[in-house]
């Protein structure tokens, strides 16, 4: 089994990026729309690279390559066929597995690529010695997951602000509660979270 790596150039435009727990926009109490700025890293500065930003950029590429060694080696031994696709996100490595069948590394809700990805981050953390947010995709998962939970924010923003009262969702992971407050900032209401994990959930409030 081998596993194709592609690496794609950071010069793209930066979207939304995707937290881990410590990362969603209301756990240290900041705004959705803070900490959205935070994450795409001031994407609408200079064009002009500064030496920092440059600097920055070659460490998030050199997680990727970490993650990618990782994550070819576990394929390997699963004797899974994937092509893997690496690149920068705002101000994380994102890397993606593609492949004929790899249900098996999402598993039921995301569950067992939550936990590859923070097995993949922890592998980066050893070479590395620094603290990863890179975010693992497998067969477009999240990708489509954004777009359904973009979806379902957008709707209850829209009931919620007919109504004038607060709506809860469904417990969620932290990928997702991100997406949520990200589309709720958007459409100018407020949102936060409640609860412990793993039942933890989004409210979105009437502005």
């Amino acid at each position: 089994m081998s596993a194709d790596v592609e690496t794609d150039t950071a010069d793209e435009t930066i979207e939304t990026a995707a937290p881990s727990e410590t990362d969603e926009v209301t756990e240290e109490g900041a705004s959705p729309e803070a900490t959205d700025a935070a994450d795409e890293g001031d994407a609408e500065g200079d064009e002009t690279p500064s030496p920092a930003r440059a600097t920055r950029l070659q460490q998030l590429e050199r997680e990727g390559d970490i993650a990618a060694d990782y994550l070819e080696e576990l394929l390997d031994i699963a004797d899974l066929d994937g092509d893997l696709d690496m690149d920068v996100d705002g101000d994380r490595a994102a890397v993606s597995i593609v492949g004929a069948d790899l249900s098996q590394l999402i598993g039921r809700d995301g569950e067992v690529l939550e936990a590859l990805q923070e097995l993949t981050r922890l592998a980066v953390f050893r070479e590395t010695g620094d603290r990863s947010r890179l975010m693992l995709d497998i067969s477009g998962y999240r990708a489509d997951k954004r777009e359904q939970l973009v979806e379902l924010a957008e709707r209850l923003c829209a009931q919620v602000k007919e109504s004038g009262e607060p709506v809860s969702l469904d417990p969620m992971s932290p990928f997702e509660r991100k997406v949520v407050h990200d589309a709720v900032a958007a459409a100018g209401l407020t949102s936060e979270s409640e609860g412990a994990e793993p039942r933890r959930f989004v409210v979105i409030v009437p502005a």
